[in-house]
């Protein structure tokens, strides 16, 4: 058996840069996913409403997809490294200006688009794609979870943070707090040096220019539909996150049980991570799918049609943080089968700015229709009804490599 053959069997983990990644998404995950814990405060304080913060919120989810593409096809040609120390940068920058925000434009700037761009530069496809260099295709799936594990360990760690920041310093010095953290991303990074030309793992779709990769995936309906089902992905868990503490306060739960709700979200969703980054090993993958967002659209409907209590959202958290980012690994799973790794980052960021396109109009939408029916319940049906969509546009994706005669012959 040749040596190549062997490396592509069993080999070992990269575990230092497997470490390293997963710190860098606790840290980037963590901070814009407890977003919702400063909506209060900050409009108490300022005297602005929820859809001034939504906005903002809704712009950062835009940003952030609309750099995924940008910033992984950057890592793929130049490093995941340089990539890294932009999100840093971007991070606590958006986070230092959103915290002396005097004007709307200021907090739209800061809390939108500069961390939008720094979660962009940071977040999973750049890891993930950074990752998928280095491991057999045996093993991504598994290092998937792995990474998207620590972004939900992230989740659970930062909601009761940012809460205890906010109670004992005040918004504005905690999000100061929370952006001096940001800047370990660069330090934590440096194991991830290199692209995908001198990856562990080459790619045998080296010589395709991005042009060309972009042209098959846009072309390939498997792709399509996996943009499009991680769309609702995206409008779901944005949504939740950034408007479920208001939402608790608003049907008469004490706030805490929103900060317990999110962390339990954060932590359940560690085991749904794992556990899609394990079982993608051996099962379907647009059948996992397609299942996830099935359950996803059960759990909303028996949320708002059951009676509410604390120990409904409790519930109601732990369930859903099973299902939360559970999508991940097979998804980007699914790019790279489809597609290999050598443009990965580029095209796992084309399938999250979908995500983020989603994520957008469901922060967005959820604060303008609050303001126009002083409910949130618009959103949570459309929800309901996108997660049944997405549900069934996963079952005709086809989990298979793309054909290529003609990179193969030459």
């Amino acid at each position: 058996m040749s040596t190549r053959s062997q490396d592509y069997r069993s080999p070992s983990m990269p575990w230092l840069i497997i470490i390293a990644g997963c710190l860098i998404t606790f840290l980037t995950f963590g901070p814009r996913s407890a977003m919702g814990f400063f909506q209060l405060p900050i409009i108490g304080d300022k005297g602005w409403d929820r859809s001034t913060y939504g906005l903002a919120m809704a712009l950062q989810n835009l940003f952030w997809g609309a750099g995924q593409p940008i910033f992984g096809m950057i890592a793929d040609k130049y490093g995941s490294w340089r990539v890294l120390l932009m999100s840093g940068i971007f991070y606590a920058s958006g986070l230092l200006l959103m915290a002396h925000a005097d004007a709307p434009i200021a907090l739209h700037i800061g809390g939108g688009v500069l961390v939008g761009l720094g979660v962009a530069a940071g977040s999973y496809g750049i890891i993930l794609s950074a990752f998928a260099r280095h491991v057999s295709a045996q093993q991504r799936s598994l290092v998937f979870g792995l990474g998207t594990a620590a972004g939900s360990a992230g989740m659970f760690a930062f909601a009761p943070i940012s809460l205890g920041l906010i109670e004992r310093f005040g918004w504005s010095d905690a999000l100061v707090w929370l952006g001096v953290a940001m800047l370990l991303v660069p330090l934590l990074a440096i194991p991830l040096r290199g692209n995908a030309s001198n990856a562990r793992m080459p790619d045998t779709n080296a010589k395709q220019t991005v042009s060309e990769a972009l042209k098959e995936a846009l072309s390939h309906k498997s792709y399509l539909f996996l943009t499009a089902g991680f769309f609702v992905c995206g409008f779901q868990v944005a949504f939740i996150t950034t408007h479920f503490p208001a939402y608790i306060s608003d049907i008469g739960v004490d706030k805490h049980y929103a900060v317990w709700g999110l962390a339990l979200i954060g932590f359940f969703n560690i085991i749904g991570s794992l556990g899609a980054g394990f079982l993608g090993q051996t099962h379907s993958k647009p059948k996992m799918l397609a299942l996830i967002y099935l359950l996803r659209s059960i759990l909303v409907a028996g949320f708002i049609l059951l009676p509410q209590s604390g120990t409904s959202v409790l519930i109601f958290s732990a369930i859903m943080g099973l299902l939360w980012l559970s999508t991940v690994p097979p998804t980007n799973g699914l790019v790279a089968t489809m597609f290999g790794t050598r443009h990965l980052g580029l095209l796992g960021g084309m399938v999250f700015f979908s995500h983020q396109i989603g994520s957008f109009i469901g922060v967005w939408l959820g604060g303008t229709l609050y303001q126009l029916y002083n409910s949130y319940d618009a959103v949570w049906w459309l929800s309901i009804i996108l997660g049944l969509f997405a549900a069934l546009i996963h079952l005709p994706i086809r989990e298979t490599a793309v054909q290529r005669p003609a990179l193969a012959a030459a």
